[in-house]
This record gives C-alpha cells, sequence and structure tokens, in this order.
C-alpha cells in the first residue's frame, strides 16, 4: 500500500514540476501499460487499464473481439508482476509522452496568441534568420521580416509581432516579425493606456519598415484628443515607441470620416490648399503651395505613397502654378517614342534569334540586320544626293566677280579697280 502512496505522490509531484495536469500523466501511464500488455504471451485482443488516482491500483480489464469488432467478454486479467511491468513501461515512455504533452500544452499556450506581442531575448543571428528565446520556447524571425539594415546583437532584448505558431514533430515553431503594421498598433498599446481602454483607436496603419510610419488616430470621447494621447507629454510616448523601433519615425494624423480633410492631413507635415475627390477612379487631387510641393511628395515620394495606402486613395499631388497652367490649357512637352510590340524569340530547329511582332510577322536576325543596312544605305544616297546638289550650287570667286560689277553698275556704284583715283 505504501509503494502505491509514493507512486501517487511521485505523479503528483512530476506533473507540478512539468506543468501537466495529474490525468494527463495517468493517462500516459494507462496507454503505456496497455502496451506493454498485448506483448505479453496469451494477451488478450484488447485491453483497457483502469487506475484510480487517490490510491493508484491499477488494473486490467480484458477483452475479446467478435466477428463484428465489437469488445465483449470482459475481465479481470491484472498480472501478478503488474508492479514490475509498471515500473518498467513506466520508465520507457514516460518522459517520451511527457515531452509530446509539453509539446502539445506549449502550442496551446501560443495557438492563441496570434497578432500578440512578446519580448525575447536574441540567441543566435545569422544571413537566413534569428533566434528569439522567449522563455519556454524560442521564435523565429526570418529575414523577410526583419527590418533592412536592422542589425540584431546578441543577448539584446528585442520586442516582436506574432505572425503565425505552427504545429511541428519538435513543438510549436512561432513565427515572429519585426516589419508587421500590427507591430506599431501593440507597441502604441503598452505605451498609451487611452488605446489600451478603447478611448483612443488607431483606425489605420501605413508603414516602410526602417524608414516612417503614418498612423490615424481616432478619440470616442470628444474631451480626449487622440494625437495629443499618443504623443504624450512632451513626446514621451511616442519617443519610447521610436525607440523600441531603432528611431523609425512616426506621424500621428487625426483620423476624419470626411475623405478630404483625412487625405489633407494625411499628407503631413506638408500644408494642403485643397483636395478634390474623385470617386469614380479613386484619385484624390491635391492642391498644394509651390513651396510645399516637395515636402507634400516627400523623399522619393516616400510621404506621398504612405498618405495614399493610410487614406486608400491614389493621390495625385499638383502645386498652384500646375494647377494654373492646367486650366490654361497649358501642358507640358514629353517627348512621345513609339516602340514596337514584340519580342525576341530563338529559333529551335536553326538556333537563331527571330522577332516576333505583336501582329504576327516574324523578322530573323539577319533579315533585320540587313533591313538596318539597307536603311543606312538608304540615309547615305539621299546625304549624297543633298551634298552634290549643295555644290553644284556653289559660285566660285572668278564667276562672282562679274556678277557684282553688273549689280554695282545697275545701283549707280563702280567697284574700284587699280589706277583708279580715290
Amino acid at each position: 500500500m505504501s509503494s502505491n502512496i509514493d507512486m501517487a505522490e511521485a505523479v503528483r509531484l512530476l506533473a507540478t514540476e512539468k506543468g501537466i495536469s495529474v490525468e494527463t500523466l495517468l493517462q500516459v501511464l494507462a496507454d503505456a501499460l496497455v502496451s506493454a500488455y498485448k506483448r505479453r504471451p496469451g494477451a488478450a485482443d484488447e485491453a483497457e487499464v483502469q487506475i484510480d488516482a487517490d490510491t493508484m491500483d491499477i488494473r486490467i480489464i480484458a477483452y475479446d473481439i467478435d466477428e463484428d469488432g465489437n469488445w465483449v467478454n470482459g475481465r479481470d486479467d491484472t498480472p501478478s508482476d503488474l508492479g514490475r511491468i509498471a515500473a518498467q513501461t513506466f520508465r520507457q515512455v514516460m518522459n517520451q509522452r511527457i515531452r509530446e504533452a509539453e509539446r502539445e500544452r506549449k502550442f496551446e499556450e501560443y495557438a492563441n496568441r496570434e497578432g500578440d506581442i512578446v519580448t525575447g531575448i536574441i540567441q543566435q543571428s545569422d544571413s537566413r534568420y534569428t533566434l528569439l528565446d522567449l522563455g519556454k520556447v524560442e521564435a523565429l524571425l526570418p529575414q523577410a521580416e526583419q527590418v533592412p539594415y536592422e542589425r540584431p546583437e546578441p543577448n539584446a532584448r528585442l520586442k516582436a509581432y506574432i505572425v503565425e505558431v505552427r504545429r511541428t514533430s519538435k513543438g510549436p515553431q512561432i513565427v515572429v516579425s519585426r516589419t508587421h503594421p500590427g507591430l506599431i498598433k501593440r507597441l502604441f498599446e503598452l505605451e498609451v493606456p487611452e488605446i489600451a481602454d478603447g478611448v483612443v483607436e488607431i483606425k489605420a496603419c501605413a508603414r516602410e519598415p526602417g524608414h516612417r510610419t503614418k498612423i490615424a488616430v481616432w478619440s470616442n470621447d470628444h474631451n480626449v484628443d487622440p494625437v495629443g494621447a499618443c504623443v504624450g507629454a512632451r513626446g514621451a510616448r511616442v519617443r519610447m515607441v521610436v525607440t523600441e523601433l531603432r528611431g523609425e519615425k512616426i506621424d500621428i494624423v487625426p483620423f476624419s470620416d470626411d475623405q478630404p480633410d483625412f487625405v489633407a492631413k494625411a499628407l503631413s507635415p506638408a500644408k494642403v490648399k485643397e483636395v478634390r475627390i474623385h470617386p469614380d477612379t479613386g484619385v484624390a487631387e491635391v492642391i498644394v503651395p509651390d513651396y510645399q510641393l516637395s515636402l507634400a511628395i516627400g523623399k522619393e515620394g516616400q510621404n506621398a505613397r504612405l498618405a495614399a495606402r493610410l487614406t486608400g486613395w491614389r493621390i495625385d499631388i499638383k502645386s498652384e502654378s500646375q494647377l494654373a497652367d492646367e486650366e490654361a490649357g497649358i501642358f507640358p512637352v514629353e517627348d512621345e517614342v513609339d516602340y514596337a510590340e514584340g519580342e525576341w524569340v530563338q529559333n529551335a530547329e536553326t538556333g537563331e534569334m527571330e522577332w516576333h511582332a505583336a501582329d504576327g510577322s516574324v523578322v530573323s536576325a539577319g533579315e533585320w540586320e540587313a533591313e538596318g543596312a539597307a536603311a543606312i544605305d538608304s540615309e547615305d544616297v539621299e546625304l549624297d544626293a543633298v551634298t552634290e546638289e549643295l555644290a553644284e550650287s556653289v559660285v566660285t570667286a572668278d564667276e562672282a566677280s562679274p556678277i557684282a560689277d553688273a549689280l554695282s553698275e545697275v545701283n549707280g556704284e563702280h567697284t574700284p579697280e587699280a589706277g583708279d583715283e580715290p
């Protein structure tokens, strides 16, 4: 009896240590004993193990299987040396089943945390991925989910966004991201109590990781300024987010149901004079002062690009001068170049390259070169004819002298000759 009590205590201690319920461990033991029983000579077709959790009394009920596959003739077939069998079997399979139960528990723990933020310690980093130690499990930060030019330092703490939890034979694989827009929202939830409480909402987010982010915020309480709540006293709250993002710039703009107003605010810090919405084309035409044009567009178009993602409109930015020229019918002249449509394809039989035009005609590379040479020869012939014509029209100096004398007499002038007095 004392051995049963010791075994029950051992099961409870093991369950507490591994974070697994006693019922789970007892089920593991029961399954292992069924496997051990079936390997014994003369064992029944099927068996069921009954374990009393309080006394740890173990019984094996054996069954036969009839023609229909039903379990029949249930009887107690507990071996006399069950204690020794149980101990051996328990040692053999318990560790394996415990690992499986731990993996399943960890998966269930993180499976519902997709979209959540976690803090880990960088353990390993190479060109393909970075491993984060989350305590009980490791998270995988792939290269595609890392911010460009961000160099993870070993043993440094890093916050990341859970994008996926995969079930694998080695346990749950947690994939995290540093580029996901959801990371911005979660970081602001940590720093801004109004967002965590639901008073302030982040309506939209547009991000170019490592460079710049725009978020649109809205307040459900007219007494709470959503932008001020996110910025914090002297910018303390947004500064914490920027620090975690390694200096990434963040623009916080107020959300508005008035689309022209929202587009104008999304282009902050540029000052917008007018916004014209064209619902049929999905274009927002934005008019800005001339000196604000470059600021509205941003470096390499970044400000306009983020504003377009934030609002969902295609943004066309024009200065006042450009708008005035268009209204006056003055448009910039653009060089138009017509390109033939088609493609070069290698002939499978001859190996020669052929031009397959869009109209269905096919020209070999040799014919192409011949046509080009013929065109050049034609241009040379035309150039020679023009040169010859110009040469024929040239008047020599001897021929020009009598003509000049005649013109002088007609005009009442006389061309001076040698010996004439002045």
